[in-house]
């Protein structure tokens, strides 16, 4: 045998060992569902994922003032940024509403925050975790018609771990009104 087909022998041996190592065989379609490519811990995480926010129905006289609650729940092991936010370059979390036929926004009324301390932030941080409830006063006008109406509202959120903040995002939601 000469040098240049052994060289050739051997080329090809250390080709197919390297080709039949790379590539892992599956062995049935239900192992594939279980890569974390397709578990719920692997999908994207984003400030809109770990929040859910909801607008307990407002009833208001005609003429007169009523306060509206919107309730914010935040996923566990997660927390949003206060309003005030700690430091200038964190989104606070800010509810806007707009004003409706016959309903003006006064002030939106934010709860205490939580005072925490996390590894990547020198002093604590003002948060809200778990369940947390806004207030908003809405003003019916005097010469506003009797009924329902769904008045426009968005919260603007940032979420972050004990690691990590999310970029800021925005929840849509209805306030459900009820003029009297």
């Amino acid at each position: 045998m000469t040098r240049s087909t052994y060289i050739t022998i051997t080329c090809l041996l250390l080709l197919f060992v390297t080709t039949a190592c790379s590539k892992p065989v599956q062995n049935s379609a239900s192992e594939s569902a279980t890569t974390p490519a397709a578990s719920p811990s692997a999908q994207r995480i984003t400030s809109e994922s770990v929040v859910k926010v909801e607008a307990q129905p407002v009833e208001i006289p005609a003429g007169r003032s009523a306060e509206a609650v919107v309730r914010v729940t935040i996923q566990s092991g997660y927390h949003i940024n206060a309003n005030p936010p700690t430091y200038p370059y964190l989104k606070a979390t800010a509810l806007e509403i707009s004003p409706a036929e016959g309903v003006s926004v006064g002030f939106v009324t934010y709860p205490r925050a939580l005072s925490k301390k996390f590894p990547f932030a020198e002093k604590p941080l003002a948060v809200y975790e778990g369940e947390t409830a806004l207030k908003a006063t809405l003003k019916a006008d005097k010469s506003a018609k009797p009924g329902q109406r769904s008045i426009s509202a968005r919260l603007r959120i940032q979420a972050c771990d004990e690691q990590v903040c999310y970029p800021p995002g925005t929840l849509e939601l209805a306030i459900p009104v009820n003029i009297k």
